[in-house]
């Protein structure tokens, strides 16, 4: 159960999270984000940063501007938030292995779900994506703060693991131990932790982080 936060841009709070030891840690590149990441310093992002996944967020985005980012921020993961067909996956992974040989990048393809989601879709994705990540459906490609109902995820019959976002809070936390589910690699921690857009509530965290790890080992 690995515990990624998204949504992450100020120098002080990403030192402090990272003390509570996440996996990843996601920073937004999409600019009509509340969460932007803006101008952070590669120097200072690269600085404050140990074994967790630096991951980048996309929407919608050329391939020329996502394999930049990863190298000017040395990006372990490209998580792509958009409308990105699985030729297009395809594309991307063989252009990264072009511009850069030196590490694997790691590969989420997130999709907004709601009642009635056709998961079938997903199946043209597997051989290209490490991981899915399965966001609440909106026009704002996340960062909603809205559950949906994880019922529907009975509705996955896939192989590729995937990660759950959209609405986590403290107070449904708790119910991601009725998902009895082999392929639920981990969870995507965001706008219910926030004392404002892009600045987590560390305590808040902590206590979460705490419960997932008590409970998941």
């Amino acid at each position: 159960m690995i515990i990624k936060v998204c949504g992450m841009r100020e120098p002080d709070n990403i030192r402090e999270l990272l003390e509570l030891k996440p996996d990843y840690v996601g920073f937004i590149f999409y600019a009509h984000s509340k969460r932007f990441v803006g101008e952070l310093h590669a120097d200072a992002m690269a600085s404050i940063f140990s074994s967790t996944k630096k991951t980048g967020v996309f929407v919608n985005e050329t391939m020329d501007t996502m394999a930049d980012k990863v190298m000017q921020y040395d990006l372990d993961v490209v998580q792509m938030h958009g409308d990105e067909s699985a030729e297009f996956c395809r594309s991307f992974r063989k252009f990264l292995r072009n511009v850069q040989t030196e590490k694997h990048v790691e590969i989420i393809k997130a999709f907004g779900i709601s009642e009635g989601f056709d998961f079938g879709i997903l199946a043209s994705y597997e051989d290209f994506v490490d991981y899915f990540l399965f966001d609440t459906k909106t026009t704002e490609h996340g960062g909603s703060g809205v559950c949906f109902d994880w019922s529907i995820l009975e509705n996955y019959h896939g192989k590729k693991s995937y990660i759950l976002s959209g609405g986590l809070s403290p107070d449904n936390i708790h119910g991601i131990n009725e998902i009895k589910d082999a392929r639920f690699y981990g969870i995507d921690l965001n706008s219910k932790f926030e004392i404002n857009a892009g600045v987590k509530d560390i305590d808040k965290l902590r206590n979460v982080f705490e419960i997932i790890r008590s409970t998941k080992n």
